[in-house]
């Protein structure tokens, strides 16, 4: 670890949506310190910019979590229907994700007002019109990425060595070009 703890740590996670559904979830998380790079990041990305509306992480009405968490989405969020998964499913899945990270002690309770995440999230543009679209899996792949990709960041997984090691072996997942 660094000598300035918890300034900058990214992570990512996949979680893959049970069969029939297209709610994978794909996080990208940066945590850090409120006085540093990610704070700041944090900070500007209280402007909101048109479909990419950021939203706290709530686990309910005036129960938002802490370290400070927003999530704002990858993809733009054109309807009704998408928006509400956006900020209901989505939203306590990584509200009850961060929750129990301080829980489990994997971000340390003493540091939960000093530090901030934010959290890019995906939702597939065609769970918003899935009439048989399963929520409780969309919050289970949501919960599962986003506890996977805070370990990761706090972790700094993966390491350069595992990376460098599986460099000609592992390809990207929509790897169709080489």
């Amino acid at each position: 670890m660094s000598s300035q703890p918890y300034i900058f740590h990214a992570g990512e996670a996949t979680v893959v949506a049970r069969e029939g559904q297209a709610t994978d979830a794909m996080p990208e998380i940066l945590i850090g310190r409120t006085d540093g790079p990610v704070g700041a990041a944090f900070a500007n990305m209280m402007a909101q910019s048109k479909g990419h509306t950021a939203m706290f992480a709530i686990r309910a009405c005036n129960q938002m979590v802490r370290p400070a968490t927003i999530i704002v989405p990858k993809v733009t969020l054109k309807d009704a229907a998408t928006i509400d998964l956006f900020g209901g499913v989505v939203q306590s899945a990584t509200a009850d994700a961060v929750l129990d990270s301080v829980i489990d002690g994997v971000i340390p309770r003493e540091l939960v007002n000093e530090l901030c995440i934010i959290s890019l999230v995906w939702i597939d543009p065609r769970c918003g019109k899935d009439a048989q679209l399963d929520k409780k899996d969309m919050y289970r792949t949501n919960y599962e990425a986003t506890r996977l990709a805070i370990r990761r960041a706090l972790a700094h997984e993966p390491s350069i060595d595992e990376l460098i090691a599986n460099r000609q072996t592992i390809r990207h997942d929509m790897d169709d070009w080489s």
